[in-house]
């Protein structure tokens, strides 16, 4: 893997300058652009203007700037990622009011959206992209952040918001390179290329691309990563467009479901330094090919057509041990004296295909005095989901759970040492192995065909009224064939949205809203079904808030909202004899502060309060009550600016129960960049500056990530 990524970055490195080159001397030749002087990088300056108000992308089905959306949303530019030295969507979530990071079991993305867990939210230029991996940032423009749940953009799921990366595309009319190379004191390397290069008068290819070998903390941990995503923009005849795009992907990485909790319910600090899994054997793999094409057409003047098509295809596995039982001290029947820990351990596979069509229409009409936006459409989504899964299988004797001596070398290539008994494997040694013990193996189908309509009114000059309405129909089958058994599950719904915005001033409107979403009852990855669940409605979840908006003189933009979101999920007892409804709450206010404090100081601020509870009033598990981050960057002078960055995260549940928790934590990041050129500049950012030790985030019990220590990464990055 390390050597396909290194080959791959010489190849595109030298194709870039060959090419770039090339497309240059064709520009001199047939005069299709004056090259421009090269943009200048020194240093990184991300503050922006009040006529730079931020737009939602087309894909979130909605037009126009931010401030004509009724919703708590935040949108974070590439720029910005880059100067804070952001290397995943997880990081970006750090900075992000309303949201926290789960573990996602050391393998993939799972954020925490106003408390509520979820994989599947996950899009990209408005195209659902659900499949559990970490999503890499090489070829992102923006990541656009919405909370609270809206049908309306996402069909199902949604259920407290989504996050959509927005990608780049060919830019018609320049022709530019930049490459950037950062090394970590981990020993982390990363290597990104961006080439744009105008073909002719009407067509442009841009190429991204990145390598990365992962390094961490912790022991054993190892990563390789590699992908790849050309897109070419052609200006057709009629002014229409049309964007094509591909992207593969390769990733490999160790997974570490962090450390055990102790009896004061909180992770054990003394056991910081310990991995408990296999080194050779815990790892997840991932291969995607993912395709998009995307026809923007003008249907009159005032009305603007866009289809978009995309089929993706991803073959993932990931396999490991982690620790599903601690002992803080001896216990009896054991003979040792050293503390006993339970081992736990499975490999899963997933190869998943999907296919998404949808056709839109976007544009203005007038009714008397009233002037309204509307954005229609239809969209189908067919995708086939084939999992399996297989526990541990401890001395062939069926248990997928062994008890060892603490150690810090328990297992390595499926042999266990220290073993000290089990419900069916006692021994000094044993082994594991990852293909006899089935726990399921399912074939699945999904189906959904939606239509949608959205119309913002224009009531008076300063009253909007916003209205959507969609319907999904949901077909799923599933072919189990661990338990021999064929299911389906089919549902019709229809999710509303109602908002009202008031311009109270020029730079100040208030805004309330109320929206709908659902989410399937086969859960977010399509892996199972149950034969009673055709006769269950899908969950459903309400979300009503107010807000204001307030533009500061000085090029500050202040947001505000509280929210109430409501969860009803039917729920059945075993056999799917009784049913009930099962209710929980999330209430809460964000406060976020963005924009520009003087000409030379861009600032982004953001805090939540949260009071998440199940239908016990107990509080829910990853739900702080308080959130708070921070992030400055000032520009020095014309070659050197400097950031600093704060977070704080209240403590958490890590289950149902009281305890165990994660405890609360404050990191401090700071970072500065350099301008050596005017097409080069160079970056320090150093996370955890004060060295603190903290857990932010734990799948389970027993599974606290250990947060790392004082880290710096240098990059430097050159454009020409």
């Amino acid at each position: 893997m390390k050597t396909t990524i290194i080959r791959g970055a010489c190849l595109m490195a030298t194709l870039a300058l060959s090419l770039n080159s090339s497309f240059g001397q064709e520009e001199e030749k047939k005069g299709w652009a004056d090259k421009a002087a090269p943009e200048s990088l020194s240093p990184f300056n991300v503050i922006g203007t009040k006529a730079e108000e931020p737009t939602l992308s087309s894909g979130l089905k909605s037009s126009g700037p931010i401030s004509g959306v009724p919703q708590s949303l935040s949108i974070m530019s590439g720029d910005q990622i880059k100067a804070q030295g952001l290397k995943s969507v997880g990081d970006i979530i750090d900075y992000t009011p309303g949201v926290t990071n789960s573990q996602g079991e050391g393998h993939r993305d799972a954020a925490v959206i106003r408390g509520i867990r979820t994989t599947q939210d996950f899009y990209r230029d408005g195209v659902r992209d659900d499949v559990q991996y970490y999503r890499p940032l090489y070829n992102v423009e923006s990541v656009e952040i919405l909370r609270g749940p809206n049908a309306l953009l996402s069909g199902f799921g949604g259920a407290y918001g989504l996050i959509n990366r927005v990608s780049k595309k060919a830019d018609i009319g320049n022709s530019f390179s930049e490459v950037s190379a950062s090394v970590d004191t981990f020993g982390e390397t990363n290597f990104q290329l961006d080439s744009n290069y105008q073909l002719d008068e009407n067509k442009a290819l841009r190429v991204n691309m990145f390598g990365e070998n992962l390094e961490n903390h912790r022991d054993f941990y190892y990563g390789d990563s590699f992908g790849v995503n050309p897109t070419l923009r052609i200006n057709l005849s009629d002014g229409s467009t049309l964007d094509l795009s591909y992207e593969y992907l390769n990733q490999e990485r160790f997974i570490d479901r962090g450390i055990p909790t102790g009896n004061n319910g909180k992770p054990v600090e003394s056991l910081k330094d310990y991995v408990f899994a296999d080194p050779s054997q815990n790892f997840s793999t991932h291969e995607a090919h993912i395709f998009k094409a995307i026809y923007e057409h003008e249907l009159s003047d005032s009305l603007k057509g866009t289809f978009v098509a995309s089929h993706s295809d991803h073959d993932k596995l990931y396999q490991n041990v982690y620790v599903s039982g601690y002992f803080s001290s001896p216990s009896a029947g054991f003979t040792t004296a050293a503390l006993p820990i339970e081992l736990d351990g499975y490999i899963d596979t997933t190869q998943r295909k999907s296919t998404i069509l949808s056709y839109s229409v976007n544009g203005e009409y007038e009714t008397g005095s009233m002037v309204h936006n509307i954005i229609a459409g239809i969209e189908y989504v067919d995708t086939s989901n084939d999992n399996d899964r297989y526990h541990a299988d401890w001395n062939g004797t069926g248990e997928d759970e062994a008890i060892f001596a603490l150690s810090r070398n328990t297992i390595n290539n499926g042999i266990g040492s220290g073993s000290i008994g089990n419900g069916g494997a006692a021994a000094s040694t044993i082994v594991n192995n990852y293909t006899s013990n089935r726990n399921d193996k399912t074939l699945g189908d999904l189906s959904v065909f939606s239509i949608y309509l959205r119309d913002e009114v224009a009531l008076m000059d300063n009253l909007d009224l916003v209205l959507g309405l969609r319907y999904d129909h949901m077909e799923y089958d599933v072919n189990d064939i661990h338990n021999g058994t064929t299911l389906s599950d089919e549902d019709d719904t229809l999710s509303p949205r109602a908002g009202l915005i008031f311009d109270v001033t020029q730079e100040a409107s208030l805004y309330a809203s109320y929206s709908e979403s659902f989410q399937q009852v086969a859960g977010d990855q399509y892996a199972s079904l149950r034969s009673y669940d055709n006769n269950r409605d899908p969950n459903t979840f309400e979300n009503t808030e107010a807000g204001l908006r307030y533009d500061l003189p000085n090029g500050l933009s202040f947001s505000a909202a509280v929210f109430k979101v409501e969860a009803n999920k039917p729920q059945t007892n075993d056999n799917g004899a009784t049913f009930f409804m099962e209710k929980s709450d999330v209430t809460g206010f964000e406060l976020q502060l963005s924009g520009s404090l003087t000409d030379r100081w861009f600032l982004s601020a953001g805090y939540t309060s949260l009071d998440a509870e199940d239908a016990d009033g107990d509080r829910v598990r990853e739900a702080p009550e308080d959130l708070f981050s921070i992030w400055n960057n000032y520009l020095v002078s014309d070659r050197l600016a400097v950031n600093l960055g704060i977070i704080y995260q209240g403590e958490s549940q890590i289950g149902s129960s009281a305890t165990p928790v994660l405890p609360d934590y404050t990191r401090v990041d700071v970072g500065a960049s350099y301008g050596l050129t005017e097409n080069t500049r160079v970056q320090v950012n150093v996370e955890n500056l004060t060295d603190e030790l903290y857990f932010p985030h734990s799948h389970s019990t027993h599974q606290a990530s250990v947060g790392a220590p004082i880290n710096a990464t240098f990059s430097i990055t050159s454009k020409f």
